[in-house]
């Protein structure tokens, strides 16, 4: 919203003077936080809300801010006890457990034509295919999950195969050596987002393996997001998805 339809806002009564303030100055001061409301303007999304560290209050007060601003809100790696309050202060929030996400309402905006795709390795890996999956459903994307796909039984993940090959991107979830994202980007023509998870035994090194095996891929088309960053690979995937 520019300054035009702020003041035309303000002056109709539909927002108040605080809100217009904020606005105006492009960011709400909570004092413990300050909330980017300019960030759709500059690169297509709201600000995500890091809940990891952030109390329940904290994470209130700033999804507050972004609602009144007309934002859907998405908040990443929140507890449950953290939810339960926050879902207790808005009516239509939503707790995604596994993905560990909190959402009110869904980013406005209209839906490719083509999918995501978001496989996982293994069933472990779930909580961060999860994360990578809905984000993208958030920002408006139809994702294809394929799930339990590792290595260690190649034929699963060709009995997906003409699904997979059907998605314009692919999110590969893998712990262990993460060797899928390998795999399936000899096997497909889309981009293929890596993300190793921490999964894994103790010379995994709590995914540090996951992350060098995909960082020195010899399939080519393979980019890789940090460990466990779901959230940054289903919203790369929907920057891709929307070209």
């Amino acid at each position: 919203m520019d300054a035009r339809e702020t003041l035309l806002a303000l002056q109709a009564g539909q927002i108040d003077l605080e809100t217009a303030v904020d606005r105006l100055r492009g960011y709400a001061d909570l004092g413990h936080s300050r909330v980017d409301l300019q960030r759709a303007d500059r690169n297509g999304a709201a600000e995500v809300i890091y809940g990891a560290g952030k109390t329940a209050r904290q994470i209130i007060d700033i999804a507050g801010s972004l609602r009144t601003n007309g934002n859907a809100v998405l908040a990443t790696r929140v507890d449950p006890e953290t939810a339960r309050a926050v879902c207790g202060e808005f009516s239509d929030a939503i707790h995604h457990e596994t993905a560990r996400l909190v959402q009110i309402g869904t980013a406005n905006r209209d839906k490719p034509a083509t999918r995501i795709g978001v496989l996982c390795a293994g069933t472990s890996d779930l909580p961060v295919a999860e994360e990578a999956a809905l984000t993208a459903e958030f920002f408006g994307n139809d994702v294809e999950r394929v799930r339990d796909a590792g290595v260690a039984g190649l034929h699963r993940l060709l009995g997906s195969l003409e699904v997979i090959r059907n998605c314009r991107v692919l999110v590969v979830v893998a712990g262990m050596e993460g060797a899928l994202p390998s795999v399936v980007g000899g096997l497909v023509k889309a981009p293929v987002i890596a993300v190793p998870t921490s999964v894994g035994y103790g010379a995994s090194f709590g995914g540090l393996a996951a992350l060098l095996g995909m960082l020195n891929s010899c399939a080519s088309g393979v980019s890789v997001v940090n460990i466990d960053n779901g959230f940054g690979a289903g919203f790369l995937a929907n920057r891709i998805n929307r070209l």
